[in-house]
């Protein structure tokens, strides 16, 4: 049995407003030639199929798109969802879709019932948890307030309702003699390390759950961190098909190949994922920039750029946008002081008419108020004086 692990698609997110839907559809559409390629039987997705609770109608296009490649090409699909999702949209028509070889597992009571694959040696019990939101599942999975973990948090930690899921999947598979088990689930698991482009799952401080949860089963396809990386030889993250944070510019991005064989699991390997737009930081004055031909290799990439000028440059977004087209971000750094005053002494002695006209210059790279400015700005603050004298 050969299953390809991926997790946190996003569907629907952007990167600082820019729309990265068509890069999403490239990559995703793309397991489907490594379906065929490497003779897949299951495709597993680990959470965070959308971006968010509610997705748009074109995310949700590109997702049955997706979906329907994967099944075209052979491979039958289990997906649960994430902290991003919403379970009880990703769940509809879920048993039409069962029908079809695509299956969601979106609900607590309903987390122990595996999909189930057959090869030679038998079945392969494929468990589905979705993201358990512990103020909820715990009543679900009959938690009484002082059941938890070692690391504290009670009914209410991650740690404990997956805990009382995965008894339960392991009551199942019990009962399931010689069958080969995999679970997925969407959780922070000790020893992980997260990057910039995640949300936070932490309930009341207690977020991470350690690995000796998932112990009884072959393989854990973990979602939620968008870092690739091993546990363990049976646990390990996925991470996200696209780098969704300039914090992940030039981290490579795969999917894991697992083989299972009669004795459980047989090997793991990685298979490296394409990418459609690179992510790249440019540091440098905005002339540096724009002229410099070291930067060509960036043009056609996202581009966050860090200006290091000494006065803040005038319209740079739409500059830098004449050289690299989907800049998306940008941040200022220079105009620091060298004389190595507090900000409180560089104000001490001055008036706040001559710190708010300051300002100005600030924000426009240099340019000061005008003489009409500096009146509405005068009038403006001795209105303000006025007021918090009568109060």
């Amino acid at each position: 049995m050969r299953l390809l692990h991926t997790s946190d698609w996003h569907i629907g997110r952007s990167l600082h407003g820019a729309d990265l839907l068509a890069e999403q559809e490239a990559v995703l559409s793309g397991l489907a030639d490594v379906v065929a390629a490497e003779r897949v039987d299951a495709v597993v997705v680990a959470g965070d199929v959308y971006d968010r609770a509610v997705p748009s109608a074109d995310a949700t296009a590109v997702l049955d798109r997706v979906l329907t490649r994967l099944r075209t090409a052979g491979a039958t699909v289990v997906l649960t969802p994430g902290n991003h999702d919403s379970a009880r949209r990703l769940n509809f028509a879920a048993g039409l879709l069962a029908v079809s070889g695509v299956h969601v597992r979106a609900t607590v009571p309903g987390l122990d019932e595996p999909v189930l694959l057959s090869d030679a040696h038998g079945d392969v019990a494929v468990y589905g948890l979705p993201y358990l939101e512990p103020e909820l599942a715990r009543h679900e999975l009959g938690l009484a307030d002082g059941d938890g973990g070692p690391a504290g948090g009670g009914a209410r930690s991650h740690e404990a309702v997956l805990q009382a899921a995965m008894d339960r999947v392991r009551a199942d598979l019990f009962l399931r003699p010689g069958a080969r088990s995999v679970v997925l689930a969407h959780a922070f698991v000790g020893g992980g390390l997260a990057s910039d482009s995640e949300r936070d799952i932490c309930v009341g401080g207690v977020d991470i759950v350690p690995a000796s949860v998932f112990d009884g089963v072959d393989y854990v396809a973990l979602g939620h961190l968008h870092r690739p990386q091993s546990l363990s030889d049976r646990l390990r993250y996925s991470g996200s098909p696209l780098p969704y944070s300039f914090g992940e510019a030039g981290q490579d991005k795969q999917a894991w190949l697992v083989d299972l064989d009669a004795g459980g699991l047989a090997g793991v390997r990685a298979v490296p994922l394409p990418l459609p737009r690179a992510l790249t930081v440019l540091t440098g004055t905005l002339e540096e920039l724009l002229a410099d031909p070291a930067y060509a290799a960036a043009e056609e990439a996202f581009v966050s750029a860090r200006l290091t000028d000494d006065v803040r440059p005038a319209d740079p977004m739409r500059r830098l946008r004449t050289r690299f087209r989907h800049c998306v971000h940008l941040e200022w750094s220079g105009g620091g002081t060298s004389d190595g005053r507090s900000y409180q002494e560089r104000l001490r002695g001055r008036g706040d008419l001559d710190v708010a006209g300051e300002f100005v210059s600030h924000v426009r790279g240099g340019v000061g108020a005008t003489s009409a400015e500096r009146d509405l700005l005068s009038r403006a603050l001795g209105a303000a004086a006025r007021e918090e004298l009568s109060s």
